[in-house]
């Protein structure tokens, strides 16, 4: 989005656009390669050595780049190469994510990583209490924990249908959340720039920018949890389709099932596959003694047969889901974000197994994989809503007064 008019960022104009491309590829190319020499990046990108260090020189004023003198080797022929990286001591980005029933503050550094993270629980999932609590508590967490960095901007995340453009969380069933003005209110609370999106949007994009190389080429992401949404990405780039909807695979109808779904139909994906239905029919068997997500965690880390169980079956419908949308798109990676597979590995394997067995493209297992950025995948999605926007335009997105200390 563009910046707020009244904040100190403020767009670089470069004629003909060819200077914004071209200072995106470099700093995309000092991502994927750094530390790297310019002579490498020149090799990489296609650009002349002298745009490059112009392209080089940009990123280093806005702080996204610094030179690495102490990696040059001591001897050696000719000049040396000082290699380029990511400046990640001078900018970094804030991530609100949005979940059930509670949400999480984080601070993301240019490379994807969580410097600092806060858990801002509470019972009321109402906009009212959740975004409240958000509002009040994310000040005081980034001045305790942004030290000296210059903050770059606020991304937010949740699921259900979100429109980016307007910064509208349209609709979000579990939560009760229909047409809340997100960023309004987060921009107000910081005086930031603020993007908000799907968290499945999110999570491919971060995929694309941290993640699995072939994610660059082709992905597509499934989030499960107490909403179900898919994502699609080609050539580097999140697909976001009309009405700011992404990919629906909630009401997919799951074979013989009669589960009953909030949307008036029976036997939908989500109504069969949702954390929510997954943890009340844990506590119906008497697995745990509540609907609850860290219980189940425990008993499956524990061992627990039932547990053990109850998770595997749901793994191998996600992998049935899975193996749909591979015959679909053909991507070169599905990334799928469940509580279970990320954290014990033979979850995913179950998912990749029934993928395969019903797939008549994905014959390969290894291109099903768990977020790239781990177990604080969801944290770092929300920051890439911001650093998608920084690798993509630099000039734009981060062309701010230094000493104005936002």
């Amino acid at each position: 989005m563009p910046a707020p008019l009244n904040s100190p960022y403020r767009q670089l104009r470069g004629g003909d656009g060819r200077r914004e491309v071209n200072t995106s590829a470099v700093l995309r190319t000092v991502l994927d390669h750094g530390p790297v020499a310019r002579r490498r990046i020149a090799a990489l990108t296609g650009l002349s050595p002298a745009a490059v260090s112009r392209q080089v020189a940009d990123l280093a004023g806005l702080g996204l780049v610094r030179e690495r003198p102490e990696l040059v080797a001591a001897a050696g022929v000719g000049r040396p190469q000082v290699p380029v990286d990511i400046d990640c001591g001078r900018v970094a980005v804030a991530g609100v994510h949005i979940g059930v029933p509670g949400a999480t503050l984080s601070l993301i550094d240019l490379r994807g990583r969580v410097l600092a993270r806060e858990d801002v629980s509470g019972r009321d999932p109402g906009p009212a209490g959740i975004l409240g609590r958000v509002t009040s508590r994310l000040p005081a967490f980034l001045d305790a924990h942004r030290g000296g960095l210059t903050l770059a901007g606020v991304g937010a995340v949740l699921g259900g249908r979100v429109d980016p453009e307007r910064g509208i969380a349209v609709r979000h069933e579990p939560l009760g959340w229909y047409e809340v003005p997100l960023r309004d209110a987060l921009e107000r609370a910081t005086g930031l720039p603020v993007y908000v999106d799907n968290h499945a949007r999110a999570l491919a994009q971060s995929e694309i920018l941290f993640g699995h190389p072939d994610a660059q080429h082709s992905i597509v992401a499934v989030f499960v949890g107490h909403v179900v949404d898919a994502a699609l990405g080609s050539g580097g780039r999140v697909h976001l389709g009309p009405r700011a909807a992404t990919s629906d695979v909630a009401h997919q109808p799951v074979p013989g099932s009669r589960a009953k779904c909030p949307c008036g139909r029976t036997g939908c994906f989500e109504a069969v596959v949702s954390d929510t239905v997954l943890f009340a029919e844990a506590a119906r068997r008497g697995i745990v003694a509540e609907p609850d997500r860290t219980l189940l965690c425990e008993a499956v880390a524990a061992g627990h047969p039932g547990a053990d169980h109850l998770v595997r079956h749901r793994a191998r419908l996600i992998g049935r889901a899975v193996a749909l949308l591979a015959d679909l798109v053909n991507p070169d990676v599905v990334v799928v974000h469940e509580t279970f597979s990320g954290a014990h590995p033979r979850y995913l394997d179950a998912i990749r197994e029934e993928a395969v067995e019903r797939s008549h493209l994905c014959d390969d297992p290894e291109r099903i994989v768990a977020p790239g950025t781990g177990e604080r995948a969801l944290d770092v999605a929300a920051g890439t809503a911001v650093l998608a926007n920084i690798y993509a335009d630099p000039l734009r997105a981060v062309a701010f007064d230094q000493s104005s200390g936002v």
